[in-house]
């Protein structure tokens, strides 16, 4: 992808230009982001979806009772008839179960993978909505189907109604108002106010990037930290030859104090070794994913190359690549060829020939794991 070429999905902006003006800084309505757009699953394809175990789904509805929300599995039963108002269904990680819908995400890899999050798919009909919130990622609202009317607003006041099964903004203060078409988009960087409501049936395709916070990253990073102490800072006791008799029993010596502090940094004190961790949590499948072993076929002999998964997360940075929760040392060639795998996710055979025996092996390791396919 070219970063400095105009976009029509970005409005006539480059990405270089779009990432400078406009992400996590404020909104862009983008009119024909993707000129002539259909949606890439029907809304019967989508019901089967939300009623399989493995998809995350949700029925969310307003009537008489208020708003009422129901977590799937949901079969298609369970769903409102389409001509009730005020319902809408959310369709999880759609790219993870429907290649097209993966497909899409590549228009939209000028962020970087690392903060991707999924895709996923409204369904609503007339009138439906999930009431006026805000969120703590940045997100693309792609019309697909229908319309939906949009209220935006730099929301001061962030006070929730109480009582509800959902987050929604007790005295949402609209500042602009947009309805989209199929094919219109609209971002949203985190915290914006905003309130979608369908008119007529419509189908609504979200493009989240996930926005982690210090706490969530030192709590797993901390949890990693602690399953390899062992080799991280050895198994040394503390020792306190030198402890005077005290008079404060009760009170922990500053030693204990500097014993534990000095075990942390230790821990923590290799830059490698955390890069390692992080790259390892941020390529961690979702607990809800997990992958077909491959058949087995040619082994590669007559392969035109691999191409990695829908499923497969996968990065790297200077010394390591990691792909799907683990990380791997890497360098001189096999680290060119490795990076350019996960940026295209797909090596050529010559490639593939190139890699150096181990390299190749770990390829033949993620293919019979399903992580990568032969194409």
């Amino acid at each position: 992808m070219d970063i400095h070429q105009a976009s029509t999905l970005l409005g006539g902006l480059s990405p270089d230009q779009f990432m400078k003006r406009h992400w996590q800084k404020k909104p862009l309505l983008v009119r024909q982001a993707m000129p002539g757009f259909k949606p890439l699953l029907s809304r019967s394809a989508l019901f089967d979806l939300a009623g399989d175990e493995a998809v995350e789904s949700r029925l969310l509805s307003r009537g008489a009772k208020g708003w009422q929300l129901r977590a799937g599995p949901l079969a298609r039963r369970a769903l409102p008839p389409l001509a009730r108002p005020d319902w809408t269904l959310l369709v999880q990680g759609v790219d993870l179960h429907n290649e097209q819908a993966h497909a899409l995400l590549r228009a939209f890899r000028f962020v970087p993978d690392a903060r991707l999050d999924d895709l996923m798919i409204s369904y609503a009909s007339d009138g439906g909505g999930v009431g006026p919130h805000f969120d703590s990622y940045d997100v693309f609202l792609l019309q697909a189907h229908g319309r939906r009317r949009w209220r935006i607003g730099r929301q001061k006041d962030l006070t929730l109604i109480e009582g509800l099964p959902l987050k929604i903004l007790a005295d949402f203060q609209p500042e602009q108002e947009y309805v989209l078409e199929p094919g219109d988009m609209l971002y949203l960087p985190p915290g914006w106010a905003h309130d979608g409501v369908a008119v007529g049936e419509c189908m609504t395709y979200s493009i989240g990037f996930k926005q982690p916070t210090r706490d969530e990253v030192v709590r797993e990073l901390l949890s990693r930290v602690a399953d390899e102490a062992d080799d991280l800072v050895g198994d040394m006791a503390y020792r306190d030859p030198r402890q005077p008799a005290t008079e404060q029993p009760a009170e922990i010596p500053e030693a204990m104090l500097a014993f534990a502090r000095d075990a942390i940094e230790r821990a923590l004190s290799e830059p490698s070794h955390l890069a390692l961790l992080l790259g390892e949590l941020m390529t961690e499948p979702k607990p809800n994913v997990w992958f077909e072993p491959a058949d087995l076929g040619h082994g590669g002999e007559s392969a035109d190359g691999v191409v990695l998964d829908r499923r497969t997360r996968m990065l790297y940075d200077a010394r390591h690549v990691f792909i799907n929760g683990e990380g791997f040392r890497a360098s001189g060639k096999d680290a060119r060829l490795m990076r350019a795998l996960a940026n295209k996710r797909c090596l050529t055979r010559a490639q593939v020939a190139q890699l150096g025996a181990g390299a190749r092996e770990l390829l033949e390791q993620w293919r019979d794991a399903g992580w990568l396919h032969e194409r």
